[in-house]
């Protein structure tokens, strides 16, 4: 922080997201070569549209899936998470209300973070949002968490330059 006050701009290259949430006023994330996004957190966050990730355990998944669709959230896997992104914030009681008649077993709430954000860039050409026209084994068609080797998440302090 000194030296930005001193006009000293660093490139920071690091996959620790975290650390790039923290430290760094504007975000580049890079595939194969290929700037994908740039710029501050918050424009970031557009590329996920949702207020709030709720991540929900549940013998039913199929079921939450489809009370999650009806009401206009959009279910993503993140490992062996089931999540839903949720348009708006929502008291407790109302989360619960949402998936009712759903047997959970826990429901959390997460602030859409840079992991999220990453995800959904670097693997949006990939990426389908889970269905159940296209099940595997546990009625899902879930995302790849792996990053592939040559992707990097690089924060900056300015914007990049062509």
């Amino acid at each position: 922080r000194t030296l930005k006050k001193q006009g000293v701009t660093i490139l920071l290259t690091t996959h620790l997201l975290v650390e790039a949430e923290r430290l760094c006023q504007r975000i580049g994330i890079i595939k194969q070569g290929q700037l994908l996004a740039e710029g501050s957190l918050a424009h970031l966050r557009h590329h996920v549209p949702a207020k709030e990730i709720v991540i929900i355990e549940t013998s039913n998944e199929a079921a939450a899936i489809q009370k999650a669709e009806q009401l206009g959230f959009i279910p993503r896997r993140y490992g062996t998470d089931l999540a839903f992104w949720v348009p708006k914030l929502l008291e407790l009681r109302e989360l619960l209300d949402c998936f009712d008649g759903v047997p959970m077993e826990s429901i959390s709430r997460h602030p859409v973070k840079l992991e999220h954000i990453y995800i959904e860039v670097t693997q949006a050409s990939q990426a389908q949002p889970l269905s159940l026209e296209c099940p595997d084994q546990n009625g899902l068609r879930p995302l790849s968490q792996s990053a592939e080797a040559n992707t990097a998440a690089i924060p900056v302090d300015t914007p990049f330059r062509s």
